[in-house]
C-alpha cells in the first residue's frame, strides 16, 4: 500500500481501517479497527513524548501493518510534518533532513548503528521508539549513552500499536515496560500478560506473552511467548530464555525451537544459519543448564521470517 492509498482510507466516511496482523504466530490476517480509537493511541504516544505540532515524523515502514499505519494517524491527529522514505533495512541513508521522532524496527537499527552516517543521524533523532521485535543486550547497551530519548514499545495490532513503553537510553534506562496511564496489566493463570486499554481495546486483551509484573503492579517485563514454551519430559524450558543465554557466544544468526522426540515428546533444537553446527554444540554444552541443551541442530540458509521482519520459529 502507498501513502495516498491510506490517506484514502483514512479520510472517507468508513468508521474503520483495515490492517493486517504481523504473523509471527500463524498466518497474518486482516482485521478491522476503528478510527476513533487509533485516534486516541495516536494522542497518547504523541502526549507521552511531548510532541508538538510542527514536529517532523519519519515513516519509514510498510503501510500494510499497524505500525506504519500509525506513524501516518500520528501526523493527521496530531499536527505533524511526515516524512516519508522507501521502507527498507536502512531508512536514514541519504536522508536530507533529521525527523524530531522516528519509528524504527530492531532490524533497521541494528543496520544503522553499524554505517557511521546513519549512526550519526541515528543519534539526532529526538524521540525514537523501537518495536516489531526483541531488542538484544548488545544494542540495549549501544544505545544506552545515547543523548536524546530511545524507547522500546510494547504492543500488538489488537492494541493499534503500543501500549507501553521502555526507556534504553540516558539515566532513565530501565529493563521493564511502563504501561500508559490509562493502561492497567495483570497476569492469568498461565502467567500471561492481561492488558486492559479502554482506549484501544473494548475489553481487555489476553496475550500470549509469559510476563513478571513488578511490586509495584505496574512496569512488566516479558520473558517470551506461551507458544515459545518447549516441554521436554515435564521440564518447560523457554525458547527466548535459551537464546538469551546463547547470544553472546554465537555470531551466526540462529533460533531455538522444538522437534517432536519419542523419549521426552519435545525435545529442544537448535537452527543456526550457514555455520558449523558442531562448534554450536560445544558452546552449548558449556552455556546451558543440562535440561536446557538441544538434543537436535541443524543448518539452514537462512533463517525463517515473516513478512514484518520477525523469525518464525516453526514451534
Amino acid at each position: 500500500m502507498v501513502l495516498s492509498e491510506f490517506l484514502k482510507e483514512w479520510l472517507n466516511d468508513s468508521p474503520t481501517v483495515t490492517v493486517k496482523t504481523s504473523g509471527s504466530t500463524g498466518v497474518p490476517k486482516l482485521i478491522a479497527v476503528e478510527k476513533s480509537r487509533m485516534a486516541a493511541s495516536a494522542r497518547i504516544t504523541c502526549g507521552f513524548l511531548g510532541l508538538r505540532q510542527g514536529d517532523s515524523a519519519l515513516l519509514c515502514m510498510p503501510l500494510d501493518y499497524i505500525a506504519g499505519k500509525m506513524m501516518v494517524v500520528r501526523s493527521e491527529v496530531c499536527g505533524l510534518r511526515l516524512i516519508s522514505v522507501e521502507p527498507s533495512g536502512h531508512p536514514l541513508r541519504g536522508l536530507d533532513e533529521i525527523p524530531d521522532f522516528a519509528a524504527m524496527t530492531p532490524m533497521q537499527v541494528y543496520n544503522s548503528l553499524r554505517e557511521p552516517a546513519e549512526c550519526a543521524a541515528l543519534m539526532r533523532i529526538r524521540h525514537l521508539i523501537i518495536g516489531g521485535g526483541a531488542i538484544d543486550d548488545d544494542m540495549a547497551e549501544r544505545l544506552r549513552s545515547f543523548p536524546n530519548a530511545v524507547w522500546s514499545t510494547y504492543g500488538m495490532t489488537e492494541t493499534l500499536s503500543h501500549i507501553a513503553l521502555r526507556r534504553l537510553s540516558g539515566k532513565g534506562s530501565d529493563n521493564m515496560y511502563t504501561p500508559f496511564d490509562t493502561v492497567g496489566v495483570s497476569l492469568n493463570a498461565d502467567g500471561c500478560l492481561v492488558v486492559d486499554a479502554p482506549s484501544v481495546c473494548d475489553s481487555p486483551l489476553v496475550t500470549r506473552d509469559i510476563a513478571e509484573i513488578a511490586p509495584d503492579g505496574r512496569r512488566f517485563r516479558i520473558r517470551g511467548r506461551l507458544d515459545n514454551v518447549i516441554n521436554s519430559g515435564g521440564i518447560k524450558i523457554q525458547a527466548e530464555e535459551v537464546e538469551r543465554l546463547l547470544r553472546p557466544y554465537i555470531a551466526s544468526p540462529f533460533m531455538i525451537t522444538k522437534r517432536r522426540d519419542e523419549k521426552f515428546g519435545e525435545a529442544v533444537m537448535l537452527v543456526i544459519q550457514d555455520s558449523d553446527t558442531a562448534e554450536a554444540e560445544r558452546i552449548c554444552g558449556r552455556v546451558l543448564p543440562k535440561y536446557w541443551q538441544p538434543r537436535y541442530y541443524e543448518t539452514v540458509k537462512a533463517l525463517p521470517m515473516t513478512e514484518t521482519g520477525k523469525v518464525k520459529r516453526l514451534l
